[in-house]
């Protein structure tokens, strides 16, 4: 006989409306994604609205704030005892934002808030470079340690997508020591990182954060969280099982998400074994159920 399906455990944590201007899929279809890979849920963490011009082009303005609450009940709704959705928020950090950010931070509920330096924007880029790659480098993970020190996140997102910026040129050993102090403080601020998928997709195609430094953070033992980073319905949930395989390489034994900020433990082998098996199941009842719509 065999033995009953696993239930649904895990949640993909990262992923965007089309708000953001970049990102295609009502919430709707993303959740139905979450249903056939199995997940228990998805946290829709779209890229926060600021209160001065940076980077308009790829976020949400202030005035589609209500709308973006709204599209995510509208899902929550729709999927209510299949699937969880939840509302999360992936926030733009750079020091003198912490104002904003607190402000924003309380006008809902949120489950999860995600903190992100994005040094590929140009305003970004304006204020901080100056022809030194190293000195750039360096600054992007001092950054990453103040935001973690703001305690206005629960996890630091992607924390090596400075390589996207000089896919061919970064390299973290030459600046290692800064990155092992950025490390240190995180930790010494609990909050977690992700380990994010998506990196698989870009040059220089690894993971966000690559091997070397995703190692510095198990050895500190800071808490990780897996997010795809989804831009489009079909990459919830994609590149876990590879994500699953590297942490173990590393003796990870768990993995990590948030509801209602807290934070939730989960074994790598259950989430490998429950997407496995309720995936499959899933699938057979969308498909049931799309015969009768």
């Amino acid at each position: 006989m065999n033995p009953p399906a696993m239930e649904a455990l895990l949640y993909d944590t990262h992923m965007h409306t089309p708000l953001c201007k970049h990102a295609s899929g009502e919430p709707e279809a993303y959740a139905e994604q979450a249903a056939r890979k199995g997940l228990k849920g998805v946290i829709f963490t779209c890229h926060s609205p600021m209160n001065i011009p940076y980077s308009a082009h790829l976020r949400m303005d202030i005035t589609q704030f209500d709308q973006y609450m709204s599209m995510v009940e509208r899902a929550r709704l729709a999927y209510e005892g299949h699937v969880d959705v939840r509302l999360g928020l992936e926030s733009d950090y750079f020091p003198g934002a912490e104002a904003w950010l607190t402000e924003l931070h309380a006008r809902a509920p949120f489950d999860y808030l995600l903190g992100s330096v994005h040094p590929q924007m140009v305003e970004y880029q304006r204020w901080y470079f100056n022809e030194d790659a190293q000195a750039f480098y360096r600054t992007y993970y001092e950054h990453l340690a103040m935001a973690a020190e703001t305690g206005l996140f629960d996890c630091i997102s992607h924390p090596d997508v400075i390589k996207f910026v000089h896919p061919n040129q970064f390299k973290p050993e030459p600046i290692m020591d800064t990155i092992a102090q950025t490390l240190d403080r995180i930790k010494a601020a609990g909050t977690a990182m992700e380990l994010n998928t998506s990196g698989l997709n870009k040059s220089p195609y690894e993971m966000y954060p690559s091997n070397t430094i995703l190692t510095e953070i198990v050895k500190r033992d800071i808490p990780i969280v897996v997010g795809s980073d989804a831009h489009e319905p079909k990459r919830v949930g994609a590149d876990f099982d590879k994500a699953f395989d590297a942490l173990e390489s590393l003796g990870v034994q768990h993995i990590h998400f948030f509801l209602n900020r807290t934070r939730q433990a989960v074994s790598i082998s259950d989430a490998r074994a429950s997407l496995r098996q309720t995936g499959g199941l899933r699938q057979l009842a969308l498909d049931f159920a799309q015969k009768f719509v």
